[in-house]
């Protein structure tokens, strides 16, 4: 079977805090009246798994894909302990989750089996006006001074508050102490793992139990990172053609993550010579390849893998779209060569000579909602 580009059908997953923003604003069919928090679009684990909604794979899971198609789909990328190294969601946060904290190596490499590190990253749909989030503790704070605004319950007054807008995108590393607030959905691209420690749940009762949700205060205490440095891997960069605007938004050992915005009517050659992922968020298109003979049609809400070995890939855009083009770093001796600009070209590689552009200094990689 050659290699196609790939959509799944997602993994729904109600939660406590979600809501029913991935039918309203993404078009999801969630399958019935509860609140659902996560679409999981791309997702390699245990007990979950992709299953492919169309084409010549119709029905294979992901996992067996990895196995059978092997470096047609994922190119020179590692796989993560076996997995798929990536696993794209997205998140409703009708009301705020828990502050939480995921592996760092070492608690991953002490416990083993499904403990493995989870490096992520939210891009932000959109917010409400008050929309936040919160990331790190405040200056100053140590793991006293942690502890003792948990057991007083005021665990807010020593996390950063970061007012978001859509566009804004955000990096977080295992070991970062975190929670997504209320009124908020982000795309969330991550390492394949599952594993979260929640260190303050507000007071929530659990409607299914009656009781208050399980806290892993020794688990999460044990790798709370109370570094304030900056995080590195949010440095934007913005390169643009007649056609297409490219912002780098976080590159970090795991993962690269641009935002790609294509005029309507555009119809160009994909150059990707490893594995791309494109998380759509707006506008409808299609791509054409020599390996199906009807092209895969993708929208607002879809996320697209495309395997490394994709031949003749084309993508024509039908209205002005906007997409997340994701990727896994692929070490290579030409990494630091300055090539020449190959404009007007989508998907991996260096389409366009690449400007740097400093930020803000404390400011969220992206772009608010009138931008």
């Amino acid at each position: 079977m050659d290699v196609y580009p790939l959509i799944f059908d997602p993994i729904f997953k109600p939660k406590i805090w979600g809501g029913r923003t991935l039918e309203t604003a993404l078009g999801k069919r969630l399958p019935d009246d509860s609140p659902y928090g996560e679409s999981w679009e791309v997702a390699d684990l245990e007990d979950d798994q992709s299953v492919v909604r169309s084409g010549p794979a119709k029905g294979k899971t992901l996992g067996e894909l990895v196995r059978t198609w092997g470096e047609a789909l994922i190119g020179h990328a590692p796989l993560f302990e076996g997995r798929f190294p990536l696993l794209i969601k997205f998140l409703d946060a009708c009301d705020t989750l828990s502050v939480q904290v995921h592996p760092d190596e070492a608690m991953a490499a002490r416990l083993g089996g499904r403990v493995r590190v989870k490096n992520e990253a939210w891009y932000i749909i959109d917010a409400t006006d008050d929309g936040f989030i919160y990331r790190g503790v405040k200056e100053g704070v140590d793991r006293a001074a942690l502890e003792a605004a948990i057991a007083e319950q005021r665990v807010e007054s020593v996390l950063n508050r970061i007012s978001v807008r859509k566009g804004h995108c955000f990096y977080l590393p295992s070991g970062t102490i975190h929670a997504l607030g209320a009124g908020v959905t982000v795309a969330e691209v991550q390492t394949p793992s599952d594993i979260t420690y929640r260190v303050y749940d507000w007071g929530r009762v659990d409607p299914s139990t009656g009781s208050p949700r399980e806290l892993h205060l020794e688990e999460a205490l044990a790798c709370i990172s109370f570094d304030t440095s900056p995080i590195e891997g949010e440095q934007p960069r913005h390169v643009a053609s007649v056609w297409t605007a490219v912002t780098s938004l976080v590159r970090c050992p795991s993962f690269v993550i641009e935002r790609v915005r294509m005029a309507a009517g555009v119809n160009q050659q994909i150059l990707a010579e490893e594995f791309v992922i494109w998380i759509v968020l707006e506008g409808t298109g299609k791509i054409m390849s020599d390996a199906c003979e009807e092209p895969t049609a993708f929208a607002g809400g879809d996320t697209v893998l495309l395997p490394a070995a994709l031949k003749n890939a084309r993508v024509e855009t039908d209205d002005n779209c906007l997409w997340l083009e994701v990727k896994v770093p692929v070490g290579s001796s030409l990494a630091d060569f300055d090539r020449p600009a190959r404009e007007g070209m989508a998907g991996g590689g260096d389409r366009f000579v690449r400007l740097n552009v400093p930020d803000s200094p404390g400011k969220p990689t992206g772009e608010s909602s009138s931008g």
